[in-house]
């Protein structure tokens, strides 16, 4: 399953990278290192996850404006926010939104 999982998000890694104005590279290696840190740290087994649409979006004008530099420092900084709110047990309170919500937002 992570063998097919990997070849399906090749051309997605591609893609993205090329909307956010970066080398399709930067992308591939951006991905597979996602993918490893989420398969170490990540809480369930098998557990799969890749860059969306929204975030190549959102990047794409902070790399054309700041650069490859504050690209990779905005990701970085994501992440650790992401694994402070996960250590803090902010997951807990996703209980409150309707499920309805959730589904819309995935």
């Amino acid at each position: 399953a992570g063998l097919v999982v990997a070849l399906a998000l090749i051309p997605e890694a591609i893609s993205f990278s090329i909307i956010a104005g970066v080398d399709p590279a930067v992308g591939l290696f951006a991905s597979f290192t996602m993918a490893v840190v989420i398969s170490i740290v990540g809480g369930r087994r098998a557990m799969i996850s890749a860059a969306t649409g929204a975030v190549a979006l959102v990047i794409a004008p902070l790399n054309r404006e700041h650069g490859l530099g504050h690209l990779i420092a905005a990701v970085i900084l994501a992440g650790v926010i992401q694994i402070a709110l996960g250590a803090l047990g902010v997951a807990k309170l996703m209980r409150f939104v309707p499920r309805s919500v959730m589904v819309g937002f995935v």
